[in-house]
């Protein structure tokens, strides 16, 4: 016999089953429903089945249209019909309907939850309302104009407004399509505004289709063939570029750390100069300023006045090869939270929206690029998709409700930023990627580091005083280079010039001339010109002629004696005083510390300020850092395991046990027990534990949640009741008992 119910069917489907649903739909699960009653009351409700529905392609959509059309919601509905109304078998899709409890019953009596209506909305499939004589409705003595009409009604909604719907005309006095439609009852008027196309009409328009024919298969996608390496070795040299142009934001946000809003984020004057000083378009410096604070290298100050600034991560990145740079901004962009694509659009009041502001903050934004990443993984290796539309039309047609009205652009953003960031090239996904999708972080490196180029040991010094490198150096030789000369343009091949700034910046490093003849000498290919020779030789004969130092402070004493007293006693060493004037000592130490060593060791010392005049310097009082507020990401939802959903469908089963076994004399305990109440239960059960026969019981868990089992005693002692299924149960915590009749 079919089930008349929801919550019956869920009792008659296998524990396999269940799992699948509950694994599919998570919030089922959560809390865990006491009985198949209180998961189908789940399973129904609007909320729940809207979020179902964002899974299912268009064609499943268009087989739940068809159910709603045949009033699945209110009676039962065979599958005969579905496939007159779709002219296509509904196949697999009315399987993962059954699957999701969207739908459920056998072929022949299959019910839709009705919830499924409201969440469809009132016109599905894009149809109107039925009206059962227009079935054989004559289309042919219409004419063209009213045919576009009917035409533009057709393809949905069903519904549109006209001035011409205000009051009914005979056809032989209708001056226009819609008044003639009106009279001839191929249209019908809803109010003096509004007409409606009626659903058998949309169908015949539909070539007797409740849904058009691109709904019963999705879209080819169009791809071009390449070899995977080539596609791995394309992707590879964007990738190096972004790891230049990250280095490069990097070097100047260290210099010159660009202010942070008021209203946060990055202002547009700072975002193009960043473009400008990168030679790169404002939507690549918007995904570089996101990628490096996402990634942790960059963050705000929290200061008086806020900056963005590099922050400790940055040196040991730059300091990692450039397959695990790339791997940390690679994931960092993957896991981003938010989407750059957004930074130049307007908001609701009409401002613009500037790069790392919470407004680009959107948290679906690493599934909607996992989405489209997977699915160019989903194609042969190597091959890529001729173009972001083709992409853009497949994705909508496997899941049209998901995404929102960002969710095309999403998807071209995503491909746009893959591929500038060396995540996929051709428009095909690279080796790593596919390792970086499938979590297999050592994969990834290795697949990454194989396509990157090997870094050259040498350069070719020019006559020009220009250095050329042919490839990307090898790290130690790229920290020389750029030490000693200025990146001029970049590409395959970075060309470096070397001027007497670049020089005195080396020198002002620590280098000598020596070392820096020595450095073009042993790594350029090519003879060093003598003109680089004469330039690093003049530089360094001016160099460090005029010296500056940095102090903590100073002692002045206007007796040596006394100055030299200080010098030659042990605190002189614990405060690292030198002399560089026959009055003057300094201290790298700050002068509170120093004052503090020389009174313990019997000096006298005062502290002076810049007018000379003596100061307290004294401790104020106690203090403490500023509070400020967390910022931090919420953690994931965690997600039900094997474990937990064969917990859950248990706990089902038990209640669904409950529900539908007889139990006899029940024995009550107020309060949880106590008195007589207390040695009935015991004597009950103790006889269920002899005689091996079913208790039914009532139970309150830790945290205060009532329930009902049916289990068999095994032994009941100590207070606790242990079950056959090795279930333990405390004494105090069971509120009811009684037998289980047969």
């Amino acid at each position: 016999m079919p089930a008349t119910s929801l919550a019956e069917w869920l009792r008659s489907v296998s524990d396999d089953e269940l799992a699948a649903l509950l694994t599919a739909r998570r919030d089922l699960a959560t809390p865990p429903p006491a009985d198949s009653t209180v998961l189908a009351t789940r399973a129904g409700s609007a909320g729940s089945v809207a979020r179902a529905l964002e899974d299912f392609d268009t064609f499943t959509l268009a087989v739940l249209d068809a159910l709603l059309l045949a009033d699945a919601d209110t009676e039962v509905v065979s599958r005969e019909i579905i496939t007159r109304l779709l002219g296509a078998d509904p196949g697999p899709a009315l399987d993962r309907l059954r699957e999701r409890v969207v739908a459920w019953g056998t072929d022949d009596a299959i019910r839709v939850v009705p919830a499924a209506r409201d969440v469809v909305g009132p016109f599905p499939a894009g149809l109107g309302a039925s009206v059962p004589e227009l079935a054989d409705a004559d289309l042919d003595s219409i004419g063209s104009d009213e045919h576009a009409v009917l035409a533009a009604l057709a393809a949905g909604p069903p519904v549109g407004r006209t001035r011409d719907a205000g009051r009914d005309v005979p056809l032989d006095e209708a001056a226009t399509p819609i008044q003639r439609l009106l009279a001839r009852g191929l249209l019908l008027r809803r109010d003096d505004s509004t007409v409606e196309l009626p659903r058998e009409i949309g169908i015949a328009l539909r070539g007797g289709r409740s849904c058009s024919p691109g709904a019963l298969a999705e879209p080819e996608l169009p791809v071009n063939p390449h070899s995977q390496a080539t596609v791995d070795e394309t992707a590879a040299g964007e990738a190096l570029e972004f790891l230049r142009l990250t280095e490069s934001l990097l070097g100047q946000w260290s210099a010159q750390p660009p202010p942070v809003l008021k209203s946060g984020g990055l202002g547009v004057r700072e975002l193009r100069k960043l473009a400008r000083e990168l030679e790169v378009d404002d939507a690549r410096a918007t995904l570089l300023a996101e990628l490096v604070t996402g990634a942790g290298l960059v963050a705000d100050s929290q200061t008086t006045t806020p900056e963005w600034v590099p922050t400790t991560l940055t040196d040991s990145w730059l300091a990692s090869p450039p397959a695990q740079r790339w791997l940390t901004l690679a994931q960092a962009w993957l896991d981003l939270p938010r989407l750059p694509g957004l930074a130049g659009q307007r908001d609701a009041k009409d401002k613009p929206l500037v790069p790392l502001t919470d407004e680009l903050r959107r948290p679906g934004a690493p599934a909607a690029r996992r989405r489209a990443l997977e699915a160019l993984a989903g194609l042969a290796p190597g091959a890529g998709v001729k173009g972001a539309e083709d992409l853009v039309t497949v994705l909508a047609w496997r899941a049209p409700r998901r995404g929102g009205r960002l969710r095309d652009e999403t998807v071209r953003w995503t491909l746009a930023e893959a591929a500038a960031l060396g995540v996929t090239a051709l428009g095909a996904v690279t080796t790593a990627t596919r390792a970086l999708l499938a979590g297999d972080r050592a994969a990834t490196l290795t697949a990454m580091t194989d396509a990157m180029p090997e870094p050259i040991d040498h350069v070719l010094v020019q006559a020009d005083l220009t250095v050329v490198a042919p490839g990307p150096l090898e790290p130690e030789l790229a920290g020389q280079i750029k030490t000693v000369a200025d990146v001029e343009s970049s590409g395959h091949a970075t060309v470096y010039r070397v001027t007497e700034t670049s020089v005195r910046r080396a020198l002002d490093a620590g280098r000598t001339a020596d070392e820096l003849h020595e450095l073009f000498r042993t790594r350029s290919a090519t003879p060093v010109p003598q003109s680089l020779s004469y330039l690093i030789d003049d530089v360094a004969r001016r160099h460090g002629r005029l010296r500056g130092g940095v102090a903590g402070s100073f002692l002045r004493c206007d007796d040596e004696v006394l100055l030299a007293e200080v010098l030659g006693n042990p605190v002189a060493a614990d405060c690292e005083l030198r002399r560089i004037a026959p009055t003057v000592l300094i201290s790298p130490l700050p002068l509170a510390e120093v004052l503090d060593v020389l009174r313990t060791a019997g000096f006298a010392p005062a502290a002076e300020g810049p007018d000379g005049r003596v100061l307290d310097l004294r401790p104020a009082g106690r203090r403490i850092p500023p509070r400020t507020g967390g910022n931090r990401r919420p953690p994931p939802a965690p997600t039900a395991g094997p474990d937990q959903i064969a917990a859950v469908i248990t706990r089902l089963r038990s209640g669904d046990s409950v529900a539908t076994r007889r139990k006899g004399t029940e024995v009550r305990l107020p309060g949880g027990g106590g008195g007589s109440d207390t040695a009935a239960t015991l004597a009950l059960l103790a006889r269920a534990s002899r005689e091996q026969r079913e208790v039914w019981i009532g139970f309150v868990d830790s945290h205060g949640t009532a329930s009902q089992r049916i289990l068999t005693p095994a032994r009941v002692g100590g207070g606790i009741l242990l079950s056959t299924d090795d279930e333990s149960y405390p004494l105090h915590r069971i509120t009811s008992a009684a037998l289980v009749e047969d």
